[in-house]
């Protein structure tokens, strides 16, 4: 059963599938009014928003290229001219594209950091003017232990990730006297389709580097999400916050 709605309107970028996809359900069942965006695969973001309508939760989803600047802007322009306000954005758009270094094309590389990190920087440039109009906001950017830790094969994800650890401490500073709260939040290991090929061996390695002996939900992410969204964190900004089972301690 839904919470009794507010009038707080929060857009996650990439909510079609995955951490995205928990995350618009979770803050859907919270009453929250929430747009999730899409690049690919409309269907599956039209099963999302058919069954949580059909819940009685405000669920709309837009396609957006969050490495497009006017598909950014005009996917942004809509929401606020439906609804007049953004009070949250969950940067969690991303894609990997794993191979060694000596292997890495150049499109490989701009690929994954024009989706991940440019992605962040459009939507958060975007976002900003209403939340400095209204001098209220929430910006969440979902990096990854990967960029505080690294990756072998993961030379342009962790790049990507340590990337939005960067922006989220510096936006932090410039939004700060305008009430806008941007912080950062990096999963470790998170059971969703991407982790679905590895085989019980790699999934197994993984699992034994994990204090907690274990991956995570991605519901377990989106309740991260919801607390950073909440009055409960109204004094915490530029802030990193690994949600890991304890794996970068």
């Amino acid at each position: 059963m839904l919470i009794e709605p507010n009038d707080k309107v929060i857009v996650v970028t990439g909510g079609s599938r995955g951490i995205g996809a928990a995350i618009v359900t979770h803050l859907a069942y919270l009453g929250y009014t929430v747009y999730g965006t899409y690049n690919s695969n409309p269907e599956q973001a039209q099963l999302i928003a058919t069954h949580l309508s059909n819940e009685g939760a405000q669920v709309h989803f837009i396609q957006m290229n969050v490495a497009s600047e006017e598909s950014v802007r005009l996917g942004f322009e809509h929401i606020v001219k439906e609804k007049g306000r953004i009070d949250g954005l969950v940067n969690n758009a991303g894609i990997t594209k794993d191979t060694l270094l000596i292997r890495m094309s150049e499109q490989d590389w701009d690929d994954v950091l024009d989706t991940n990190l440019k992605g962040a920087f459009l939507c958060s440039k975007a976002v900003s003017r209403p939340m400095m109009s209204q001098r209220s906001g929430r910006i969440i950017n979902i990096s990854s232990i990967v960029g505080l830790r690294g990756n072998a094969g993961q030379v342009n994800y962790s790049s990507s990730k340590a990337g939005m650890i960067g922006l989220t401490k510096s936006l932090a500073q410039e939004l700060a006297s305008r009430n806008i709260l941007v912080n950062c939040i990096a999963p470790g290991y998170i059971e969703t389709d991407m982790t679905e090929k590895l085989n019980e061996e790699q999934r197994k390695a993984f699992s034994d580097k994990i204090p907690l002996k274990r991956s995570a939900k991605p519901k377990e992410i989106a309740s991260v999400v919801s607390f950073f969204l909440s009055e409960e964190s109204s004094y915490i900004t530029g802030q990193v916050l690994c949600v890991d089972g304890g794996l970068a301690m």
